[in-house]
């Protein structure tokens, strides 16, 4: 029994799964070539990850492929109710929908993995989360999972430092299919896709400030560079600082950004990387929003205190007055703008990303028992074997060493 919003949307989520579909040939190819071996047969499945019509899409190539599916987000506001009623609509039992407290949000995760996965697919590791807490019970059933996400990893990676991790899990995330292009490309792209789309304002002449300069914040710096905007990027590796420099970026700390910048963008991953004193020295109508996973990067109880007045000045953008009169503009309640305020990564993007979560569950089934608990990379031929699908898509092509070739990169001789 699903928990959603409105069955009666399935009709419109069809339509965007059904186009999104024509754009992910990755997914297709995998999906009929996996068809008659149905790889998960008898397995139980947890899925968790912003729910929209790319994801429905990897939902339901798992589900044909013989997984017996749940469905959650991973992101109160990244879900779209239609796109949920039209998975409930195939059957798929989800639990999910737009605007969820945290309360609702988490008896969503709750009922997900009610049913006991031995498979769990992760965005944000939520649900590694509630497994290694309140219900550690479920976990001894899990043989494997996979996350999509930087931060995600890194609570995992604490969780095996610990020596508490309960099951192995494959990071997508490191996959050089994946972040290479879904972090930089993707969230460079659909990142501003919402800036734009919720402020209807120009970034041409504008100075952007980019906290953080990992992939997403070189895709992030790239595309609004593009735009004609002046780009400022803060960072604490002071090697990403180089690189920032280098690429042609001017490189400063947050304290000296704050007064300079008109929109403000964070994908650090971390916490209170805007705070109250930042906002203080902020210009009259600057844009904040976030572009990392939670919604900790821009300090919404520090802006709120200096705050005398608080409105919705227009959908997604909730508008912070201080006390001077000045007017600082929060987009998405400080949630991952590209999906709170759009529709997240493009689909040719995120067919790459789905393909090798795809492939990393087949993986975690075939070694079923013999990996150990673990945080492990996608194993090689995975991530090689997607980029050559990808390019094949495009009908494009690539040399091949010889046998000579090959033997003399892999000598010490000349």
């Amino acid at each position: 029994m699903s928990i959603i919003r409105d069955i009666s949307l399935a009709p419109a989520g069809k339509q965007k799964i059904a186009w999104v579909d024509s754009y992910m040939p990755l997914l297709n190819l995998l999906e009929k070539e996996l068809y008659e071996v149905q790889p998960f047969k008898g397995r139980r499945a947890t899925l968790s990850i912003h729910l929209e019509a790319k994801t429905a899409r990897l939902v339901l190539a798992l589900h044909r492929l013989g997984a017996e599916i749940q469905v959650t987000g991973s992101n109160p506001l990244s879900t779209q109710d239609d796109v949920a009623a039209a998975l409930a609509a195939e059957g798929i039992p989800v639990f999910a929908w737009y605007g969820a407290t945290s309360e609702e949000y988490f008896s969503h995760l709750r009922a997900a993995l009610a049913h006991g996965p031995q498979i769990v697919l992760d965005d944000g590791a939520d649900l590694a989360f509630l497994l290694h807490t309140e219900l550690k019970e479920l976990a001894k059933k899990v043989i494997g999972g996979t996350e999509e996400t930087t931060t995600g990893v890194q609570r995992l990676r604490a969780l095996h430092q610990e020596g508490t991790l309960l099951y192995p899990v494959i990071s997508v995330n490191d996959a050089k299919c994946k972040y290479l292009f879904d972090n930089r490309y993707g969230t460079g792209q659909s990142a501003w896709d919402g800036i734009n789309r919720t402020t209807n304002l120009i970034v041409a002449g504008k100075a952007v400030v980019i906290a953080g300069y990992g992939w997403v914040g070189r895709g992030l710096a790239m595309r609004a560079a593009g735009q004609g905007a002046r780009v400022i990027v803060t960072e604490i590796d002071p090697v990403k600082a180089i690189e920032a420099r280098m690429d042609g970026y001017e490189v400063m700390p947050m304290d000296l950004a704050a007064s300079q910048g008109d929109i403000f963008v964070t994908c650090t991953g971390c916490k209170d990387v805007i705070i109250g004193r930042h906002f203080k020295q902020m210009r009259d109508g600057a844009i904040l929003c976030n572009a990392g996973h939670f919604d900790v990067e821009v300090n919404i109880p520090d802006l709120e205190a200096l705050a005398v007045e608080c409105v919705e000045r227009r959908r997604n953008i909730t508008g912070y007055r201080l006390a001077d009169g000045r007017w600082l503009n929060l987009l998405a309640a400080g949630r991952l703008v590209n999906l709170a305020s759009g529709d997240g990564h493009p689909a040719e993007i995120m067919d790459l990303s789905f393909a090798l979560q795809l492939l990393s569950a087949v993986y975690l089934v075939q070694q079923e028992g013999a990996l150990k608990v673990g945080v492990y990379d996608v194993p090689a031929e995975i991530d090689t074997r997607i980029a050559r699908l990808k390019l094949q898509s495009w009908g494009t092509s690539v040399d091949i060493l010889t046998a000579e070739q090959q033997a003399y990169i892999n000598s010490w001789t000349l």
